[in-house]
């Protein structure tokens, strides 16, 4: 998976953090790791289930 010319490989995933980050993270000031982490998680749920995603046609990824 991390061989050369492989890029889209990880799209996905890379695409998901790219959004986290600039969504959330970069936007807040975390004092503690148990914040960022209980963040994320809603961050992921929110992604997941609430989302709308021009790739997917404007569809939500758990109704796809």
């Amino acid at each position: 998976m991390d061989g050369k010319g492989r890029a889209t490989d990880n799209i996905c995933i890379e695409r998901f953090w790219r959004s986290a980050k600039c969504e959330r993270v970069y936007l807040n000031e975390y004092q503690f790791i148990c914040e960022l982490i209980v963040d994320m998680d809603d961050c992921i749920k929110f992604y997941n289930h609430r989302r709308f995603h021009e790739t997917l046609g404007y569809r939500k990824p758990m109704d796809v």
